[in-house]
């Protein structure tokens, strides 16, 4: 079986091509795919899917084989992706589980990517909850440097309130116009290196009670991103674009899983 490794700010992915629908894997073997010792490794699996009236269909895994809500930095890879086998050139709309999404790609693969809507968000003391396609709780820090990402995002995640599904939790520094964020992703069960539904939620929570058009540069331990937005009101967002790099890595084949 012939696979492609993507990442996006290194949020990795392994990708299939799979408009034959020759393709299908269980839980177990999706997990093992991802493993980073005992298989390819990766943060998720995706499989690019025809769709009518769309230019694909994007399936997505998180590394525990579960199907997972949006991913925004694997859209965004599945964008590149896509213009890598020929189905788009510099365009594209496609369909995720949380609905159509539309792209564009430039030349030098930075590929932006329109994200849902944001219909409402929960500020508290201390953190914010918001749906960007997942959903996101974002917790203020003074530095993302002191932070144990894993022991804190963790026990986070795994609160009762947020049972069953859990949720992603992004430990977010304000740095004047622009954030640091590190994030604790379900499902990896771990911190990834970046989270584009994620640094999604961080920008948009970090306007408060701001209306008006906004670009956040987020920095991420895998590279930047940026996020730009309209709030008409001071709990909801539109027009949400993510931008970054999406990087093809290799092409290899895999025997016997």
């Amino acid at each position: 079986m012939t696979f492609y490794k993507y990442h996006g700010t290194g949020n990795d992915f392994i990708l299939f091509d799979n408009r034959e629908k020759k393709y299908s894997f269980t839980r177990e073997q999706i997990a093992h795919m991802c493993h980073r010792r005992f298989g390819i490794g990766a943060d998720g699996l995706m499989l690019l899917e025809t769709e009518f009236d769309y230019d694909f269909r994007m399936v997505y895994y998180n590394a525990d084989g579960g199907e997972s809500t949006m991913c925004g930095n694997g859209g965004r890879c599945m964008v590149a992706f896509a213009k890598r086998l020929g189905i788009i050139e510099n365009n594209a709309k496609f369909i995720a589980i949380d609905g159509p999404h539309f792209a564009t790609v430039s030349p030098e693969g930075v590929v932006s990517l329109q994200m849902q809507d944001v219909t409402g968000m929960e500020i508290h003391n201390g953190y914010t909850l918001l749906n960007t396609g997942s959903p996101h709780y974002v917790k203020w820090v003074k530095s993302t440097d002191d932070i144990d990402v894993f022991t804190d995002g963790r026990t986070i995640r795994q609160l009762p309130e947020f049972s069953p599904g859990g949720i992603n939790v992004n430990f977010t520094q304000v740095m004047g116009d622009s954030l640091s964020v590190r994030t604790y992703e379900r499902g990896v069960e771990d911190e990834t290196m970046s989270c584009g539904t994620g640094v999604t939620a961080a920008a948009i929570a970090a306007t408060c009670s701001l209306t008006g058009n906004f670009n956040t540069s987020v920095q991420t331990p895998g590279g930047e991103l940026s996020v730009s937005f309209t709030k008409d009101s001071a709990h909801t967002a539109k027009n949400v674009i993510l931008t970054g790099p999406a990087a093809f890595v290799f092409e290899g084949t895999i025997y016997g899983i």
